[in-house]
């Protein structure tokens, strides 16, 4: 998902956003920071205490400091971008602002008997540093933390006002409903299922597909302009959790005129769902609902559908074009019997024997004594997010020592001291690169020294699957990396290896 808008506003009001608290909100309450609506202005509106603003507007700052806010997240998950829109604000927009964030958990209290957040008891991890901000524009951001977030603090420098405050990402809810044998809206967004990319969404966003409750209009769902030549829309969602498919409910309220002829759905199981998604062709498709006619303003519940296994994407597609408000997509969570019994093995083992197997999937010992910490880890995705989490808190010494747990690409054995769980694994991850034709291999080895000599550690990639020309070519391109920007990447391809080499320490 390259364009972030797509996924949905994790802070919605409607899925149960809340600005919490504020240290000032003396021109415009800070409740309109996550109104539904698009920011308005009323000329010459006044209220008793100045002009009338459509967002959360701070007073005038006269001692040094910042204002803040602080807001509940409607669905706890994975920040991928924001828009912080000062529309409107010309003279009165902040020059900067900065954004934290925290997990308190699902169930854990977060506030005094006042409601106010226990601000002196939070870790709050960075999103995003003291970052410029325009006036009467909306501020785009790509977030590049990993980690699950139930609440944020947004800072502004010095004072002023924002309009909204969008905070698009992936929802990540508690593991108790996604491992249960209930069955569940696979596809819900209270339940982490997101747009992965469409046909066509000239009218309507598809992930309006997603949202709770019935549409309240028709600018409310999934609708595609007038197709005028041959063909049909579509759009590919990913599960929430993977899972198998019992009913599909196609809600067509309020398109009346204008809903599709009919529609169809398929499923398929990606391993890598950031990836093979994004190329239908590459995904072996298994029909569940035949191609079926629909009718207007009316929620379809389809029962006999076929069975296509345990589901990790669904495509939905319409034929040949209009709109629908909403698809459910009901079936049981899918929950591997091995790796279940294999995490609750690792529950169980002695702190010492479990640090060792954590450093063969990532070489860092803050991060696995940190892992061995929060245990114990109720399912996968638990034990996977916490991985992630962790991950993203490191400093740079503990990517750096994590680094030195590979050898250079194209070579069986590394020069310096590592496990030997993490030598094979390395080995085994490699071993496209390692059958390169010489010439090959010699080319990865003087790029590699160059790259060790700008940067003091081996050039790190997640080699499983990748030719040794890809290989290289990705060398190449990211030698002229600044070393701040090249420890980012590098930081990103050890979490894609340490998530690989975990799995297969549960499937072990």
């Amino acid at each position: 998902m390259k364009d972030f808008t797509q996924l949905a506003d994790l802070a919605a009001e409607r899925l149960g956003g809340r600005v919490l608290e504020a240290n000032d909100d003396f021109f415009a309450p800070k409740e309109n920071l996550l109104k539904e609506s698009n920011p308005i202005f009323i000329e010459g509106k006044y209220t008793a205490r100045g002009k009338w603003m459509d967002g959360w507007e701070t007073r005038r700052r006269r001692t040094p400091g910042y204002d803040w806010c602080i807001i509940r997240l409607g669905l706890p998950g994975i920040i991928r971008g924001i828009v912080a829109d000062t529309s409107f604000f010309t003279g009165n927009y902040p020059e900067r602002f900065s954004l934290e964030g925290c997990d308190l958990g699902d169930h854990r209290p977060y506030a005094d008997e006042k409601g106010r957040l226990r601000s002196e008891k939070t870790k709050w991890v960075q999103i995003f540093a003291e970052t410029p901000l325009k006036g009467d524009s909306r501020n785009l951001f790509s977030a590049e933390n990993g980690s699950r977030l139930t609440h944020l603090r947004l800072k502004i420098y010095p004072d002023g006002g924002v309009a909204r405050l969008r905070v698009h990402g992936e929802a990540l809810p508690g593991t108790g409903m996604l491992t249960s044998h209930a069955e569940i809206n696979l596809v819900a967004v209270e339940n982490g299922g997101s747009v992965v990319v469409s046909s066509d969404q000239f009218f309507g966003a598809p992930r309006n597909l997603l949202m709770p409750y019935r549409a309240k209009n028709m600018g409310d769902g999934w609708e595609t302009k007038r197709r005028r030549g041959p063909g049909h829309d579509w759009v590919i969602l990913r599960l929430g959790v993977p899972g198998t498919i019992h009913r599909v409910e196609v809600d067509t309220a309020h398109f009346k005129g204008n809903y599709p002829d009919s529609c169809a759905l398929q499923a398929a199981s990606a391993k890598d769902s950031a990836v093979d998604a994004l190329n239908p062709a590459s995904l072996s498709w298994q029909e569940v609902l035949p191609n079926t006619k629909l009718k207007p303003n009316y929620r379809q519940v389809f029962r006999n559908v076929q069975h296509a296994g345990v589901a990790t994407h669904v495509r939905f597609q319409i034929f040949p074009d209009g709109g629908v408000s909403r698809l459910c997509v009901f079936g049981r969570p899918h929950v591997s019997p091995d790796r279940s019994k294999s995490l609750n093995q690792f529950n169980r083992l002695p702190r010492q024997r479990a640090i060792r197997l954590l450093l063969d999937c990532c070489g860092s010992k803050k991060w696995a004594q940190q892992m061995v910490g929060n245990r114990p880890f109720a399912s996968e995705p638990e034990f996977m997010r916490a991985a992630d989490s962790i991950w993203s808190t490191l400093t740079r010494k503990d990517w750096l020592e994590s680094f030195l747990h590979h050898p250079p690409i194209g070579e069986t054995r590394a020069k310096t001291k590592q496990s030997v769980t993490a030598s094979r694994w390395s080995s085994n991850e490699q071993s496209s690169a390692q059958m390169a034709t010489p010439e090959v291999l010699q080319t990865l080895t003087s790029q590699n020294r160059a790259y060790t000599e700008k940067f003091g550690y081996v050039f790190l990639i997640c080699a499983a699957g990748k030719s040794s020309e890809e290989i290289l070519h990705a060398l190449r391109q990211r030698l002229p990396n600044d070393p701040d920007a090249e420890l980012r990447v590098a930081a990103e391809e050890q979490r894609k290896i340490m998530q690989m080499r975990l799995e297969k320490l549960l499937e072990s």
